[in-house]
């Protein structure tokens, strides 16, 4: 099993950029699949970005492609959300994810990290 930590979010003006870190322990980081989720107020839980295991292949879901890159640093135990030309509809708290398998579906990802807030103001 893995243990996942966010952090990097905060408040920042439409058209800025945040990277969002998701430091993982506890498990092989390199077995995991890694996605990004997010939850804006009164939101369900949406997909934001997933990787591969070797980070070879992303996904992203059609509101934040051309915005955000999803990467990770195996040696690092530590994936990323790079996120540019922010707007107020990306207020929201990300969380990152890890699963065996590959999904982008939240309902199927196994761990989890305790979110981290993303303030963008207009």
């Amino acid at each position: 099993q893995v243990q996942l930590v966010e952090s990097g979010g905060g408040l920042v003006q439409a058209g800025g950029s945040l990277r969002l870190s998701c430091a993982a322990s506890g498990g092989t980081f390199s077995t995991y699949y890694m996605g990004w989720f997010r939850q804006g107020p009164g939101k369900e839980r949406e997909f934001v970005a997933h990787i591969t295991r070797s980070g070879a292949s992303t996904y992203y879901a059609d509101s934040v492609k051309g915005r955000f890159t999803i990467s990770r640093d195996n040696a690092k135990n530590t994936a990323y959300l790079q996120m540019n030309s922010l707007k107020p509809e990306d207020t929201a708290v990300y969380y990152c994810a890890a699963d065996l398998s590959w999904t982008i579906l939240p309902d199927k990802f196994d761990y989890w990290g305790q979110g981290t807030q993303v303030t963008v103001s207009s």
